[in-house]
């Protein structure tokens, strides 16, 4: 099943159920939020599946016809927001863009840093930039909800607490980050709020596409309507995220309504390097600062801005028949105030 939640003027939203086609939504009459469903998930869920199905066998008188434009992230605020790195040729190649090595325990010990979760973008949200010397970047990632996750449990089964997927531009302000780093206490103001995906599913609408811990097919990005990237999810994903789940529960336990996400997705090139362009041939790049870091390996310096007020981003990912499965991330870079 598909949901979303609504603006209603409330702080948390109205959760909805959206059919497959992503054209129409139902109300939930017995719950009001998404956060109210992943609290008591095992008896909720069933009702809202048959919501679903309803739905999508248009056995629902009705229903509100479904615009991205109205929602808000599928979780307006959440109990825990932990991103991880998985795509370890994305790491590798920040951490050369800045001079810094690869430690080779990136390669067997996921990375995660805690972010705010207390004010996520919609996905039709603008991008505040206070600043274009900010170094405004997007990141195109991949996200799972939980359910309660128990401290110390394996990853294994780890993947049983998975809710929900949905898509992520984990907004980054590249310019301040290495001041931040060389504190080293980690990210804060260079992590502002990120958006989600209009839509968030369940594990069951990708079908083959999800293997249990990854997701088997390109993450599409944009910038002013020409494609960026479209690397494949299930590729170069060392971490999956049932590890991911593990390595964030490993001392601590974490609650329903978490978040994973995996990172930047990023895709090696085919002959083991950094990878190209899209217009050379390859699958492009999730942000901006992959395709400043080759650049600046090919050229001596980088010729690709950061984002510039007015910059418009897309984010999205289609099943094999070229449907949108979670709607598109689209934002437009703002000044703020």
């Amino acid at each position: 099943m598909k949901l979303a939640t609504l603006r209603d003027g409330s702080r948390d939203g109205r959760l909805v159920v959206v059919s497959r086609d992503l054209a129409h939504a139902a109300p939930v009459p017995q719950i009001k939020t998404l956060q109210e469903a992943l609290d008591d998930w095992h008896a909720i869920a069933p009702d809202l599946e048959l919501l679903s199905a309803q739905l999508n066998e248009g056995r629902i008188a009705g229903t509100l016809a479904f615009n991205p434009a109205d929602c808000l992230s599928p979780l307006p605020r959440a109990y825990q927001w932990a991103d991880g790195s998985a795509y370890v040729n994305h790491v590798e190649l920040v951490r050369r863009a800045r001079g810094a090595e690869l430690p080779p325990s990136f390669w067997t010990d996921p990375l995660i840093y805690q972010g705010g979760s207390d004010s996520f973008l919609a996905p039709r949200d603008p991008i505040p930039a206070a600043s274009e010397d900010y170094g405004v970047d997007l990141e195109a990632e991949i996200a799972v909800i939980t359910g309660d996750v128990p401290m110390g449990i394996a990853a294994e089964a780890a993947g049983e607490t998975i809710r929900l997927l949905m898509l992520v531009n984990d907004v980054s302000l590249r310019h301040l980050m290495p001041g931040e780093l060389a504190k080293g206490f980690g990210f804060f103001q260079s992590k502002p709020s990120s958006a989600f995906s209009p839509v968030a599913v369940t594990p069951d609408e990708l079908g083959a596409a999800w293997d249990g811990k990854r997701v088997q097919l390109p993450l599409l990005s944009s910038l002013n309507g020409q494609r960026l990237g479209q690397p494949h999810a299930g590729v170069d994903m060392v971490f999956g995220f049932p590890e991911l789940i593990a390595h964030a529960a490993k001392t601590r336990p974490l609650v329903a309504g978490s978040i994973i996400g995996s990172g930047t997705v990023s895709n090696r090139g085919a002959d083991g390097g950094s990878g190209r362009t899209i217009a050379d041939g390859g699958v492009g790049y999730s942000c901006l600062l992959e395709l400043r870091t080759v650049e600046t390996l090919r050229d001596g310096q980088p010729s690709t801005p950061y984002l510039k007020h007015g910059d418009e981003v897309r984010i999205e990912m289609l099943d094999d028949s070229g449907a949108s499965i979670f709607g598109a991330i689209e934002q437009v870079v703002r000044p703020f105030p």
